[in-house]
């Protein structure tokens, strides 16, 4: 698995999903996720039987981490955009899904390249500022700058502790603390 590709493309696939959903109707989104969430099972089931399905076989043995199930990133990220747009408003889950697609590749790429302070989960001090830094100046073209820091560093707080994976945690704390705050 190659870490720094993974991360860009979970960079570029989060905010080509934050983008649709702000291009398209709430409805025709809803629909397109959930037909997106189904064909992922399905293929995940199928690679994990063994069968090789082309392109999305090459994908997920460049891409997948070892001790994951194939495509169970993906599938979180849509499944995480999934439940913030039933319980958000459109623009709401567009600046949730840009804070997880920054926060999340921002934090791992420069932790596992200048981090040395380990703080808590084996996350870095250094990549979770870092995280925060970037995703606060991206959210400040959206919000208020001090929405825009407090909602960087909530979620990065959720990503330091949460339990389970970061793409169904990122987006929800993300959208509460937007919501709430604006």
């Amino acid at each position: 698995m190659n870490e720094p590709l993974r991360q860009v493309v979970h960079l570029l696939f989060g905010l080509g999903i934050a983008g649709f959903i702000l291009a398209f109707d709430r409805d025709f989104t809803l629909s397109v996720l959930v037909l997106t969430l189904f064909m992922g099972f399905i293929l995940s089931d199928a690679v994990s039987r063994g069968y090789t399905i082309p392109v999305i076989s090459t994908i997920i043995i460049n891409l997948e981490r070892r001790d994951a199930a194939p495509g169970r990133g993906a599938l979180f990220f849509a499944l995480g955009a999934l439940f913030c747009l039933v319980f958000f408003e459109r623009e709401i889950v567009f600046a949730g899904l840009v804070v997880l697609s920054l926060l999340d590749s921002i934090t791992t790429l420069a932790g596992t390249r200048f981090g040395k302070t380990r703080i808590y989960n084996h996350k870095s001090l250094e990549g979770t500022l870092a995280g925060v830094a970037v995703t606060t100046v991206a959210l400040c073209l959206l919000v208020p700058p001090a929405v825009a820091l407090v909602t960087a560093a909530a979620a990065a707080a959720a990503e330091l502790v949460s339990p389970v994976d970061d793409n169904l945690v990122i987006p929800v704390v993300a959208c509460l603390a937007l919501t709430l705050l604006l």
